[in-house]
């Protein structure tokens, strides 16, 4: 393939897809990454894209949502490692809270698995993968179905998760910076997200490698009140997602990575990477306080947060 026609192609998957990793433009190109990078910049000094870590993304620095279609199609190796990873968090009788998104959905297939387990969920897509799981309640939300990522948005569905209280949600998002925390290009599933959120006493966010130091129009959960990021391995190129991982982490976020050490998640996922801690959960969050003002204490938190960098950097 001739490098013009190969530009063209991947300016069709970014404008079909507002973002592509490169691994992704590089498998459908059938060329190498390094080639693939040469192109997105030559694309990048026309104006016709943005470079962003480890993919290429519609020029403005504000993403557009991608429909479903196209979502499921999209680094899914990494979601798949991820959503094994993040399944491991999750014991038996536990109460959830598992938003829309195709990595959220690969989560809620594992955790057909989980028994005596209650998924509170506003997407139709998890409700589905859980619809024949033995001994799995699956709680819906009302509202009204937006069927770009067949989510349940609105009103009702905000009104619908007053007064609940679970262990921990799971949430997927468009883009996680440290600076801001987890966005969507979406209002009404913003809004949404974080009225699960404040349900929630944990909160989990899935987001692949690409996604990180992306950032979007409306945001969903502040990096101060996310507990945990499970994410994929970045390309050893990629220094400017290992230093978004980093600044999260200095922030309190513990970071947990699937696929490290060549592992793509499944079953073969390293033991130590399946530990579930075991200090106590935090009381629900009725209001979105910030981390400091939580039931740890300043002396706790600090200690923590060492923990936290500490072990991020063991992996």
């Amino acid at each position: 393939m001739f490098a013009a026609e190969r530009r063209q192609l991947i300016l069709e998957m970014v404008r079909a897809n507002g973002a592509v990793s490169l691994r992704e433009l590089a498998r459908v190109v059938q060329t190498s990454e390094v080639t693939v990078r040469r192109d997105v910049r030559a694309l990048e000094a026309e104006g016709l894209l943005d470079r962003r870590h480890g993919g290429a993304v519609l020029p403005g620095g504000f993403t557009r949502e991608s429909g479903f279609p196209q979502k499921s199609h999209l680094a899914t190796a990494e979601k798949t490692a991820i959503a094994d990873l993040a399944a491991s968090f999750v014991e038996e009788g536990e109460a959830i809270v598992v938003g829309a998104g195709t990595t959220t959905q690969e989560l809620a297939r594992r955790l057909a698995r989980v028994p005596g387990l209650t998924v509170v969920t506003n997407s139709l897509l998890v409700a589905q993968a859980l619809a024949h799981a033995n001994r799995v309640e699956v709680v819906m939300t009302g509202g009204t179905l937006r069927g770009s990522n067949y989510a349940l948005v609105g009103s009702g569905a905000e009104q619908s998760l007053q007064g609940l209280r679970v262990s921990r949600a799971f949430l997927s998002g468009s883009g996680l910076t440290a600076e801001r925390g987890l966005s969507t290009s979406n209002m009404l599933s913003a809004s949404v997200d974080r009225a699960l959120v404040q349900a929630a006493a944990e909160v989990v966010v899935l987001a692949d490698h690409t996604k990180l130091g992306t950032d979007t129009m409306f945001q969903t959960v502040p990096t101060d009140l996310i507990t945990r990021l499970v994410t994929d391995e970045p390309p050893a190129h990629d220094d400017r997602a290992a230093t978004e991982l980093q600044a999260l982490a200095d922030q309190g976020v513990q970071i947990a990575v699937a696929g490290a050490s060549g592992n793509q998640g499944g079953d073969d996922v390293p033991a130590r990477r399946q530990q579930r801690r075991d200090v106590p959960l935090p009381a629900p969050r009725r209001q979105m306080p910030l981390r400091s003002a939580n039931a740890f204490g300043e002396q706790a938190g600090t200690q923590e947060r060492a923990a936290r960098v500490a072990d991020l950097r063991r992996r």
